[in-house]
């Protein structure tokens, strides 16, 4: 697989052009535009494997015609991810427990040298699976690798340690250790989620007041703002994200940050008075002054219950993988608030996908 490297400055200028298109009906600044590296930018992977006769392959599908390839380098993944695909190939080849019904390999890999190795089967993994597993690991922590190994099945999942990674961020010239959970959602692109930490720490610099945030995944965004505010309350549904967001809080000593598990949804109707909800038991919701939201929806954007609590936020960061949604939503948020500030994240280089960022303050 190669890259065109070549075309990436025109790539992005396309993106930057589209975007600028799409705002340009709410009267923003001039975009600032955050570039990508151009090569192993990507800290996770999935393939599936291919067996053929006794070798396996590390395969893809051609989205167009789906016809497989075989993937020898996966050059926008991290330059860990490449090392691991080889040596671990190399590693289970030829053993039969390892390799029989392995069908997908899923990598995670980490800026601080961690990387978790995810074997998907189909069938049941038991103890023969686990010795091998183990010397398996063994043997690529002598080659100089720190790794985790998981072992997973329909119903099965074996960490032969433990099932996720830490990474380590520098912002602003100190590090954040973020724990990071096999199969559950991370910024796939470390160092861009390091510009777009800074990009909004930048934004709400010298804030008064509290946070709220919906859709704080691992903590991700609120452990790096919290210091910035008196306090930060924050909601997410996923249990191992919330699990992960506790233990980074505590890991990173931040001591004014609470987290809710429970959808944007949900909250919104605990606020509105519309639901009670035992999740808030012993949570004095009216001991927090948020007059700051910050929100990172799914593809779907924000509901529209939810883009009208927003909406009454003097403040608003919004972070979105859908430019298309952004607008249609900030058709409502501009007739209160104006842009302060936008941003282009290049998260997916060489997609057409665009992460981007509003900061919206009230008129």
């Amino acid at each position: 697989m190669t890259l065109p490297i070549e075309h990436y400055s025109d790539l992005l200028a396309k993106k930057t052009e589209n975007l600028t298109a799409l705002l340009a009906p709410f009267n923003p600044p001039p975009l600032q535009v955050f570039a990508s590296k151009p090569s192993h930018f990507r800290m996770r992977a999935e393939f599936r494997v291919w067996h053929d006769e006794g070798e396996l392959y590390h395969i893809m599908f051609n989205p167009e015609n789906k016809e497989r390839y075989r993937v020898e380098s996966f050059p926008i993944a991290s330059e860990l991810i490449n090392q691991m695909m080889r040596a671990l190939l190399v590693e289970i080849k030829g053993n039969e427990i390892l390799t029989r019904k392995l069908f997908q390999v899923d990598y995670l890999s980490t800026l601080s040298g961690e990387i978790a190795v995810s074997m998907l089967y189909h069938k049941t993994l038991g103890e023969e699976w686990i010795e091998q597993a183990k010397a398996l690991k063994t043997r690529l922590e002598t080659q100089g690798f720190k790794l985790q190994i998981i072992g997973r099945a329909n119903k099965q999942k074996i960490a032969l340690d433990c099932d996720y990674v830490e990474e380590i961020l520098p912002i602003h010239g100190k590090n954040y250790v973020y724990r990071q959970v096999e199969n559950s959602f991370t910024q796939p692109n470390a160092e861009m989620n390091i510009k777009m930490l800074e990009w909004a720490r930048d934004c709400t610099r010298n804030s008064e007041g509290d946070l709220l945030e919906l859709y704080c995944g691992n903590g991700n965004f609120s452990i790096a703002l919290a210091e910035n505010f008196r306090k930060v309350l924050a909601t997410e549904i996923s249990k191992s994200s919330v699990q992960s967001a506790q233990y980074n809080i505590e890991k990173n000593g931040v001591e004014n940050l609470q987290i809710i598990r429970m959808s944007a949804e949900e909250f919104t109707q605990a606020m509105n008075g519309v639901r009670e909800f035992y999740r808030l038991k012993g949570i004095d919701l009216k001991g927090y002054d948020c007059n700051t939201i910050f929100v990172d929806p799914p593809r779907a954007g924000l509901d529209q219950d939810t883009l009208n609590m927003v909406q009454e936020y003097e403040r608003i960061l919004y972070i979105s993988c859908n430019p298309e949604t952004l607008a249609d939503n900030l058709q409502q948020l501009s007739q209160t608030h104006r842009i302060e500030k936008a941003a282009l994240f290049d998260q997916f280089p060489y997609t057409h996908h665009i992460e981007s960022g509003v900061w919206l303050i009230k008129k």
